[in-house]
């Protein structure tokens, strides 16, 4: 009876906690209908998403100035959208979609990059603001209103978020540059070793082979100095045979 229980409790457990998950997804499909489940995966899967979702913030649709709680609370909502328990028509882009969310999240959790995501978008935002004063300064060289359009506030927002998306691209590329590089020079050091590595292999087995028949070669050596000595008394006893005789007709 115990164990029956048990199970009992264990699944009102699961039952509360299912209800709990159901009733927080409605609350959130609620609050951002605009963004479907289907719509947020698009947006994470779109064409250049792999440039697009560089930046974490994007990512999450959350302002860079957000604190922690926020941010914890933006991940939970946005990771019950795309998770692929909840798009079970289409669990593969749901998983991309919540592999993206869960790795822009990470990546702010983290101190030193998210320091460097901030440092982007700072850059960015410096950069159209130095744009707005150099436009400016030739309107007024022109003699014309000094009026720039990215004095409108959604404008400049655009102009932001298309200079930081091209900073976070341009430092991908050189982080991709630099990795390719690295790998090269791994591969090339790697080869340089095996060479080495077979060069004194060979150099080795050609010492082993030189010691193991060194006593061969010298008996040859001998064997054929030997010959040789031989050969050359004899030839020097051939020099000292006595001249033959010869023997005078007598008439």
């Amino acid at each position: 009876m115990a164990a029956v229980g048990g199970e009992a409790s264990s699944h009102s457990g699961s039952d509360e906690l299912f209800q709990s998950f159901y009733t927080e997804v409605k609350q959130i499909e609620k609050r951002d209908s605009v963004l479907t489940s289907k719509q947020q995966i698009d947006r994470l899967l779109r064409p250049g998403a792999s440039y697009f979702n560089l930046n974490p913030f994007e990512v999450l649709q959350i302002d860079p100035e957000a604190t922690d709680d926020e941010l914890k609370k933006r991940f939970r909502a946005l990771s019950i959208l795309v998770h692929p328990d909840k798009n079970q028509d289409d669990p593969e882009r749901a998983q991309q979609a919540f592999e993206a969310v869960d790795k822009a999240y990470k990546l702010l959790l983290d101190a030193e990059q998210k320091k460097r995501a901030l440092d982007v978008i700072h850059a960015g935002k410096e950069y159209v603001e130095h744009m707005m004063k150099e436009k400016r300064k030739q309107l007024k060289k022109e003699g014309k209103p000094l009026y720039v359009e990215e004095e409108d506030p959604e404008a400049f927002r655009q102009a932001v978020y298309k200079q930081t998306m091209k900073l976070f691209a341009e430092l991908e590329i050189k982080r991709k540059e630099r990795e390719a590089k690295d790998m090269h020079e791994r591969k090339r050091a790697r080869e340089e070793e095996i060479e080495t590595a077979e060069k004194a292999k060979r150099e080795r087995e050609w010492q082993k082979n030189f010691e193991e028949t060194r006593d061969g070669r010298v008996d040859s050596w001998r064997n054929f100095q030997a010959k040789g000595k031989t050969k050359k008394e004899k030839k020097n006893r051939s020099f000292l045979k006595p001249p033959k005789v010869k023997m005078e007709q007598r008439e």
